[in-house]
């Protein structure tokens, strides 16, 4: 029977799988998570969702602010002797002297299917570059970044109606399902680690907001890739008459015209390649609204040249 269990994470992503292990009886010591934050405007501290979490289940929480360095962490995971620790988006890189101090090393849930997609963004990346399938990885952590041997992957297609948030989802429940035999596995001695194909890594860097601006120019595809794979934040945006605008939903329609052109009174914009039907445009600073309402109210009609020169 398992001793002790290490879970870090952070973000809503993690919550799944901290739940499921502590509902099915998996023994968590304590939880490490990113430190509260300030809101934006600075009127209170908020806590990572994970943290909430941990202190309903009543265990033990510890937000350090870095790892590296910290001999006052160090002594408490080689004193606590774990047996396992689980890793999902935590947020913080995991100096290499911590992690011979759990006795079967720390296991990550990555959500790619390894070696593509290794780094900070991999959902949306997989999105935005029209992958049709992704997953999750359960990979042993190394002193590289997601570069560790994997024991499993578990693939989902991804839809043309997905975006960011539905993927992330779906990935995450996916994992709380997994974890528990991954975990039972690992304790028995029967995972097989396999190192991964370096001659297929890709690497999923961070998110840049200036990285929405849509270039009508591109094919339709192309474009509803974008902006499914940065819903909700930081979002697919354009520029008309010096104002953001987000799009936060589209479908792809099969009109031709000029790139960046409005084609209809539906909002329908051409592209490279056929057209973009817009569903839900947000304006810069007001509410989110399907196209039909967006319409009553703005200056942008059939027409309107979307490309800002």
């Amino acid at each position: 029977m398992l001793k002790k269990i290490v879970f870090m994470g952070s973000p809503i992503f993690s919550v799944p799988i901290l739940k499921s292990m502590y509902q099915n009886g998996y023994p968590v010591s304590v939880v490490y998570t990113q430190p509260p934050k300030k809101s934006k405007r600075g009127m209170k501290t908020q806590k990572s969702p994970v943290h909430n979490m941990a202190e309903t289940l009543n265990i033990d929480v510890r937000t350090p602010e870095k790892l590296k360095g910290n001999l006052n962490e160090y002594n408490f995971l080689e004193e606590l002797d774990a047996d396992l620790a689980i890793v999902v988006a935590y947020g913080k890189i995991l100096p290499e002297n911590f992690l011979p101090l759990v006795k079967k090393g720390f296991i990550n849930i990555h959500a790619s299917i390894l070696p593509y997609w290794r780094g900070a963004a991999p959902i949306q990346r997989a999105i935005i570059n029209l992958d049709k399938k992704t997953g999750i990885s359960i990979m042993k952590i190394n002193n590289k970044l997601d570069a560790g041997p994997v024991c499993n992957k578990y693939e989902i297609d991804i839809k043309n109606t997905d975006n960011a948030d539905t993927i992330s989802e779906k990935l995450s429940m996916l994992a709380s399902e997994k974890i528990l035999e991954e975990i039972d596995s690992i304790m028995d001695g029967k995972a097989n680690f396999v190192e991964q194909d370096t001659k297929k890594v890709s690497y999923a860097r961070k998110i840049e907001k200036a990285e929405g601006r849509i270039n009508w120019n591109k094919r339709a595809d192309e474009i509803l890739g974008l902006i499914n794979g940065l819903y909700p934040t930081p979002g697919a945006w354009f520029l008309y008459n010096g104002e953001r605008h987000k799009i936060l939903k589209a479908e792809i329609g099969n009109a031709s015209g000029e790139p960046g052109i409005v084609l209809s009174e539906n909002l329908e914009i051409g592209c490279n390649e056929k057209s973009l039907k817009v569903i839900e445009i947000q304006r810069e600073g007001k509410k989110i609204q399907k196209s039909g309402e967006f319409l009553l109210g703005s200056k942008i009609i059939k027409g309107s040249n979307l490309n800002d020169f």
